[in-house]
This record gives C-alpha cells, structure tokens and sequence, in this order.
C-alpha cells in the first residue's frame, strides 16, 4: 500500500503529524484528530481524513534538510497575459470587482528525492507548514496566512492581500492600488462573518516573511450560537485574497476555468487544516510545491483588480515563487 501522511503547524508551534492510511469521513469526528483536505472548489464528499496514528512534534524533531536539484523550466508570460486580458474584460464589463488567476513553473527532479520536499527545511513563524502525501504523490508548503482558527465560540481569520518586495516596504505603505485590494478582502470577510456574532477587526499592518512583505488585518468573531466548521470553511473559502469577488457560481466557474487553463493543482489556493478534539484549524495553501514523482509544480496567484497592470503582476508572480523556492531550498 501506498504510504500516507500529513501533517499541520499548530499555534502553539508544534506540529501535528498524521500517518495513513487515513478513513474518509463526510464531517468531522467529534472527538480525536481528522486532518481536511479539499480541493479549490470544495468538490471532494468526504475531505475529513482520520489517520491511523498521529502524533505531536516540535519543529525542531519535525523539519529535515534536503539536498534536491531541480531543473525549472522557462515560464513564458503568453498565456498568462491572454487570461489576465480576458479578466481585464470581464472587470470593465461589471462581471467582477477582483479574481486571483495562478501560474505554474514546472521543473524536474534532476538529483534527490521530491518525496523529501515532505517536512523539508524549517518553518519561522508567521509561516504555518503543511504537506500530505500519498505514495508518489504529494505537497509540502509554508503558508503566511490561515483561513480559520476555531476554539469554542472563537473564531480568527484574516486577510492577507497586497504584495511587495521587503525594501519596498514604505511604498507599499501608501500604494494606493494594494491598499484597494487588501480592503476588498478586509471587507469581505467582515461582512460575511458579521452576522455570526460579535466581530472585531485590527488595524492594518504589514507582515514581513523575508524578502516579501503582505498587508495584514486579523479578524476575530465571539460566535452568538454554535456554527459547524464545514459551514464556516464554506462560508469564508475563498476569500477575495484567492477568489472572485463577488463569489458566485458564474464567477467561481470561470475562475476555475482559468485555474485548469494554466495548469494549477486543485489544492492550490484550498483549505488544508486539522481538528483537534474540536478545535480547528486550517490555512490556505499557497507557498508550496506539488510534486508527481519527479515532476514539480509551483503555483503562484495574483490579485487583478481594475487597477492592476499585467506587468506588475508578473513580477509579483516571480517574486512569490522565488519566495518559495528559497524556503526550500530550491
């Protein structure tokens, strides 16, 4: 049989690790440790995986070096530039205020293993590691933004929108073009969680990850009833920060369309959290990499909205994926 695991940051900065083979069920268990994963489109009946074994690690026992040599190949901007074109269209027409298209850079195992991308390298916070595999098959990444923790009747988000080198930072502060797409997002998520109870939203700030640097507002709600997490996933993903704005069945099938189209992995951009005796947690999964046996891929989304430029788009493209090859070491 093929050999599984999983594993999750926690908050508290241990790592929760999980060994298949994993039982699927259609909703959490309402006792133990079930880890989610889904696909973009919420699609999968039975996301909740409960493993066979599971297990708490430090970050320092969990994380492991890796010596992979990859041969990435060239990415050309052409049909990026034909979807970011036809969005560009479908903004001026009303169809949406904002949506996120991914690239892929593909690459090659030349020397090592991609199976060892699995818990490779360490993991700083603000970053949240992730990864699953399944024989062959797998994803491995570090996350700078959650879509929910959930405790009781806590509930925190947050968006995380607007991009910028780290010596870019005081542009960034006053550009008026991510600030508009960070308050898509902010406001977004406000509205779709204020009727749940007593909301309160922070300041916006910058959160540093090295040589990238993202505007940040946490959001926490003191939920007024009991709501289930696979009703508040549903609710929140995708957020505007890796979804259309507005979110509708036309607007997600279309961005879908364009995610096919370029070739971006279904979990990209989804949930992938863990349950812990009722308590959640779940991150988006971005900054990562997917691997089939020695062939790779490494999304990277962009938020387009009326004011966005293809050719700052496609830098900050690179620059997300230079992000993650560094964390790894790639």
């Amino acid at each position: 049989m093929d050999s599984q695991a999983a594993y999750l940051g926690w908050s508290d900065g241990r790592v929760l690790v999980g060994e298949g083979p994993f039982e699927a069920f259609p909703a959490p268990p309402e006792s133990g440790v079930a880890f989610y994963r889904n696909g973009y489109g919420l699609s999968n009946p039975k996301p909740w995986l409960v493993p066979s074994n599971w297990k708490w690690v430090s970050r320092e026992e969990f994380f492991t070096e890796h010596s992979t040599t990859i041969d990435w190949q060239s990415l050309e901007a052409s049909d990026f530039a034909g979807v970011f074109q036809e969005i560009s269209d479908s903004i001026r027409r009303g169809t949406f205020e904002k949506t996120v298209p991914v690239v892929v850079e593909k690459g090659r195992v030349l020397e090592g293993d991609s199976g060892s991308l699995f818990g490779a390298g360490d993991c700083p916070e603000p970053l949240v590691s992730y990864g699953f595999k399944d024989g062959a098959n797998g994803f491995a990444g570090q996350s700078p933004e959650y879509l929910l923790r959930v405790s009781g009747t806590r509930v925190l988000t947050m968006a995380l929108a607007g991009t910028a080198r780290a010596e870019e930072r005081e542009v960034l502060e006053v550009d008026e073009k991510e600030i508009r797409e960070h308050e898509i997002v902010a406001q977004a998520l406000v509205s779709k969680l204020g009727d749940l109870g007593e909301l309160h939203r922070g300041p916006r700030g910058i959160m540093g990850l090295g040589s990238i640097v993202h505007f940040h507002t946490p959001i926490e709600v003191e939920l007024e009833q009991a709501v289930s997490i696979p009703s508040l996933v549903r609710r929140l993903h995708p957020t505007p920060a890796l979804g259309p704005l507005p979110r509708t069945e036309e607007t997600m099938s279309r961005l879908i369309e364009w995610r096919n189209r370029l070739g971006a992995p279904d979990e990209f951009g989804a949930p992938f959290g863990a349950v812990v005796d009722g308590d959640f947690q779940a991150i988006v999964a971005i900054r990562g990499v997917w691997w089939n046996d020695n062939d790779l891929r490494l999304p990277a989304g962009c938020g387009v909205i009326e004011a966005s430029r293809l050719v700052n788009e496609w830098r900050e493209l690179r620059l997300k994926r230079e992000a993650v090859k560094a964390r790894f070491g790639l």
